[in-house]
């Protein structure tokens, strides 16, 4: 495995590295000023300077550059993406301006692999034109969702057409005012195999029956334009031809969303594992306490030290699971995959706890976007499958490739 990148990402890391310093990271603090803050998400409104930033993006070519097929962005592959995701992660407010941001890159990515023609045209064209926005309804509150069988909420067969109930939280993105579709997975036929209960369902936001009931606050805060629903469907009626790809095969496609949708996530939090070091090194520099810089005060050399060889591990780790999926596939790639979801947000986690530590009092304020990126951090330890069912996962593969090695009987 080469571990350099190729041409054709350095090409767009300089573009992108320069569209950050001039553009993207100036813009944030009246990003920030811009938003409209509280749980009422019915008065959330798009900062009007994201909008001007995306149609810079969109001008400069740098749109849609997480999609590795060719026709829908410049058809990077995942390696060639991570260097890039990782840029975009230094800040919350980046993905979105180079409509590259969760949950709205899985439902393109599934549109993509699985949409109709008339689902593409639909729903697949405004999104990757990024004049509208999306969200995904998996989880649920009353079972236990990392194991995703449990699932209660159902999308039933009616004559021709789905029918939809059943209660989802953690809808990701379903706040933001430029949301109008989401993708609801649910129940088809409990008699199946496991595997094929399920089904896929694109449902309008304005249908009736589609009740968002609350906004779920991240620590005390409610991650504005996007927000975390809690949505109530109630006999929400669609035609079969919502369906995605067809009745049964939601799971299908979870795994073929999942895969790219976690590793883009902990190529971002790298970036952000990247900026809280930046601030921390920058302050620990600047001040002084009981007369010597903060940089040479107790442990603070080997927090220094630590942090940067996590990073770098952490880093490794991201661009050979991303050399394996563009190599063998998702499925070949699934326990490097699972290794980094672990890895990447708890590393990221400890590096910005420690950025925080030692900006003392200021670190707990918005000032310098460590509590952002750290809350960021520690959700993904959760999001897209907790750290314990991804150590499963690892472990079941471990013992399967050391039996098969020793010939002994898995």
């Amino acid at each position: 495995m080469d571990f350099a990148y190729s041409a054709r990402a350095r090409h767009y890391l300089e573009r992108l590295q320069a569209f950050m310093a001039e553009e993207v990271m100036p813009a944030e603090p009246l990003y920030r000023q811009q938003l409209v803050h509280g749980p009422d998400w019915r008065q959330w409104r798009q900062p009007p300077i994201m909008e001007q930033l995306k149609a810079k993006a969109k001008a400069a070519g740098l749109w849609n550059l997480f999609l590795p097929e060719a026709g829908y962005g410049p058809g990077l592959s995942n390696a060639d993406y991570a260097p890039l995701a990782e840029l975009t992660g230094r800040t919350p407010m980046a993905p979105e301006i180079f409509n590259c941001n969760a949950p709205d890159t899985g439902n393109m990515e599934v549109l993509v692999k699985y949409g109709s023609a008339a689902q593409q045209q639909t729903w697949l064209k405004p999104l990757l034109a990024g004049e509208i926005r999306s969200a995904f309804c998996m989880t649920e509150p009353g079972v236990a969702s990392s194991d995703a069988t449990n699932m209660q909420a159902t999308a039933t067969i009616e004559g021709d057409e789905v029918v939809l109930n059943g209660r989802k939280w953690w809808s990701s993105g379903i706040g933001h005012p430029h949301c109008k579709v989401v993708i609801f997975m649910g129940l088809t036929d409990p008699g199946a195999d496991k595997h094929r209960q399920h089904s896929m369902v694109l449902a309008p936001l304005e249908t009736p029956g589609i009740e968002i009931e609350r906004m779920l606050p991240v620590f005390g805060a409610y991650d504005g334009p996007f927000g975390h629903g809690e949505v109530r469907f109630t006999n929400v009626r669609l035609p079969l031809d919502a369906i995605i790809a067809g009745p049964g095969r939601g799971f299908e496609i979870a795994q073929g969303r999942l895969g790219p949708g976690r590793i883009h996530h902990c190529m971002r939090v790298i970036g952000a594992a990247e900026r809280a070091l930046e601030l921390l090194c920058r302050r620990a520099s600047s001040r002084v306490a009981f007369g010597q810089p903060l940089a040479r005060l107790g442990g603070n050399p080997d927090v220094v030290a630590n942090s940067r060889m996590a990073i770098e591990q952490a880093r490794l780790l991201t661009l050979k699971a991303a050399w394996m999926m563009d190599t063998v596939g998702v499925k070949g790639a699934m326990s490097e995959i699972s290794q980094i979801k672990v890895v990447a947000p708890g590393m990221a986690q400890q590096v910005i706890d420690a950025a925080i530590q030692l900006h003392g009092g200021a670190g707990l304020s918005d000032d310098f976007a460590l509590t952002a990126l750290y809350a960021y951090a520690r959700v993904l330890r959760i999001a897209d499958g907790p750290d314990e069912v991804h150590r499963k996962l690892i472990a079941k593969l471990e013992y399967r490739k050391q039996y098969a090695a020793s010939g002994q009987p898995a």
